[in-house]
């Protein structure tokens, strides 16, 4: 029997809600076929299909043969098949792993022309296998692409900020990739509407789990990575100081550094905001340049290799924030909080902290504006406006 009846319009088809089907029947009179009744959307009412088996000879062997269709046809049913969306929507009608398997070659296609950083790849990859897990290990009805839905996505959001006990910010970094995703679907017609639409990332965060690092630990750092490893020393520097984050640090050469002009070039091509920047070096950071002998290599080399020396090949972003944590917070007892990205909030803060205006830090820090450095700034050394101090009405 009917499990659901549904509306039909003939402007808008909400995939979705097309669920109605009655189960296969094993028919041998005059005719011997298998019925399937389902829901038929370009009609907007349920519509039988015929599966004829004359061909088959014996009548035992088109009821075998009749009884094994319809074992099929129900699994197909119950996992959300439609005879008549397989036929006339044929996007929509995708399976969803066939679906994942092609997203995943577009992203990488994408990074090979350059329109997405590799980072970014990543960051969608390992959020579509977690996505995948959940679905497998919850049992979810996500046969078809049509199938992901809103009521899907909220489940899945929940299942990140409730029962992981996730941060709210984790959840709307999972809100922002099912958007990108949800889009990358709809401009395919796998999907006819935004399954993320009504869904929004929240406004009001907690704090990032990572603090400004205590003067007293950055010269503890600073005292044993002299004796222990100075080239991590140099990458802590340029995060610290030159606040370039460990991703565009990777692919920084030595050509793209200027003792003359005392500058990096960082090319947009992988800097965060798209740009070409050139950021300031500061005098100690060029003499631990030169201590390190950093210009007898090739200016091809790129500045951090294997073991963060000089090389060919460029050092691999994770090994950055890796060896903070295993090689300087584990060895020197530091607390968990105090990140490697940390250093590049530390620098900004202690810099405004020194009565750096704060122009020259959002140029730095290449901030898009002086409220955004401001927010770095501590909240004992924050004045008031003298104007409005000294400001006195009539009243």
């Amino acid at each position: 029997m009917p499990k659901k009846t549904l509306s039909f319009s003939e402007n808008q088809l909400d995939i979705q809600r097309i669920v109605g089907w009655k189960p296969p029947v094993f028919h041998q009179a005059s005719e011997c076929y298998v019925s399937v009744t389902a829901y038929d959307p370009s009609i907007g009412k349920m519509r039988m299909k015929k599966i004829m088996l004359g061909h088959i000879k014996g009548k035992r062997q088109q009821r075998i043969y009749g009884m094994e269709i319809i074992k099929k046809l129900t699994e197909k049913l119950l996992n959300g098949w439609n005879p008549w969306i397989e036929v006339s929507h044929p996007a929509e009608y995708a399976l969803f792993s066939d679906v994942c398997t092609k997203y995943k070659a577009y992203l990488s296609k994408l990074v090979k022309e350059g329109g997405i950083r590799p980072g970014t790849v990543r960051n969608y990859s390992t959020k579509l296998a977690f996505l995948v897990s959940w679905i497998e290990k919850n049992k979810v009805s996500l046969t078809y692409v049509y199938q992901f839905d809103k009521t899907v996505v909220a489940k899945f959001l929940d299942f990140i900020f409730v029962e992981r006990n996730n941060t709210l910010r984790t959840r709307n970094n999972y809100v922002g990739w099912l958007k990108s995703f949800s889009r990358y679907l709809m401009e395919r017609n796998y999907v006819k509407s935004d399954p993320t639409l009504g869904i929004s990332a929240t406004t009001k965060l907690g704090k990032k789990g990572r603090n400004v690092i205590p003067d007293n630990i950055l010269i503890k750092v600073k005292t044993y990575l002299e004796k222990e490893n100075k080239h991590f020393l140099l990458a802590c520097y340029m995060l610290h100081y030159l606040f370039i984050r460990p991703h565009e640090m990777i692919y920084i050469k030595i050509k793209d550094i200027s003792l003359n002009n005392k500058t990096v070039m960082l090319s947009g091509s992988y800097t965060k905001n798209g740009k070409d920047s050139v950021i300031t070096l500061p005098n100690h950071v060029i003499d631990l340049l030169q201590e390190l002998k950093i210009f007898s290599y090739p200016p091809g080399y790129y500045l951090f290799g294997k073991e963060f020396r000089p090389g060919v090949k460029r050092l691999f972003e994770g090994c950055l924030s890796r060896y903070w944590r295993t090689q300087v917070q584990e060895k020197l007892g530091i607390d968990k909080s105090y990140k490697f990205y940390s250093l590049k909030d530390t620098g900004i803060t202690n810099m405004i902290r020194a009565h750096t205006d704060l122009l020259s830090v959002r140029d730095q820090a290449r901030h898009s504006s002086v409220s955004m450095t401001n927010v770095y700034t501590p909240s004992e050394i924050k004045e008031a406006n003298e104007q409005i101090a000294d400001y006195k009405g009539v009243f």
